[in-house]
């Protein structure tokens, strides 16, 4: 009944918000062909994750991973914090 490593599913994004306790927002982004004008367009995926040490800013490159639903929308983990922009 354990999760396996092979299930989980990692990605990474930037902090769009971290004003709640203990729960970032992250954005994910892809790039999406157009099927008429074949043109490659940036999409964009809101993912909140759970940050256990209140230790992310907003504008941070972080990794985090799938885990088993902690709310209603919060299913990710963060994993580590890749990048700190120079404020």
């Amino acid at each position: 009944m354990s999760e396996n490593k092979e299930n989980l599913r990692t990605t990474t994004g930037r902090v769009v918000s971290n004003k709640m306790d203990k729960t970032i927002t992250i954005s994910v982004e892809r790039l999406v062909k157009h099927p008429v004008y074949k043109k490659y367009i940036k999409r964009s995926t809101k993912l909140m994750a759970h940050d256990a040490n209140n230790e992310c800013q907003e504008g941070d490159l972080v990794a985090v991973t799938s885990s088993r639903p902690l709310s209603k929308n919060k299913k990710w983990l963060l994993v580590e914090v890749l990048h700190r922009p120079n404020k």
